[in-house]
């Protein structure tokens, strides 16, 4: 009968050990999401548990501030879900956006604006503006 990875995960000690810890880190997420401030509940999650101590990862500053204003009632509300909480850390820690690009992407010019670009280039002394003008309109005019 086959269980899952999680059956071979539990039969090794240190395995075993992982496998409970992310139990316990999934169990006090689920309770943090059901008692945290409706607004706080998609920017801020519990990242790990430590001798009694829950780390939460806010994605901002404001967040941060707000979660340790409330750190006392969210600790004895996490504690009722069965674990020990003798405190809670707070950390800021953005989430990364796996879709987000960091590279622009090159926008068209229009025939017309690239026409005025060209005629403010030429009127323009030489320098590094022109020549990044000189530049944008070569790049410009090669993608239409």
């Amino acid at each position: 009968m086959y269980n899952g990875p999680e059956h071979y995960l539990d039969k090794d000690a240190a395995a075993g050990r992982v496998m409970a810890h992310a139990r316990l880190l999934l169990k006090l997420s689920r309770r943090f999401e059901a008692v945290a401030p409706a607004g706080l509940r998609h920017s801020a999650h519990v990242a790990n548990y430590k001798l009694g101590i829950i780390i939460i990862h806010a994605d901002n500053g404001a967040v941060a501030a707000k979660i340790r204003q409330l750190s006392q009632r969210l600790g004895n509300e996490l504690s009722k879900g069965g674990v020990e909480c003798s405190g809670i850390e707070v950390k800021v820690q953005p989430r990364q956006i796996p879709c987000q690009s960091t590279t622009s992407t090159q926008k068209p010019i229009s025939g017309k604006a690239i026409g005025m670009l060209r005629s403010t280039t030429e009127n323009l002394p030489e320098g590094p503006l022109r020549k990044a003008l000189e530049n944008l309109v070569k790049r410009a005019a090669t993608t239409e």
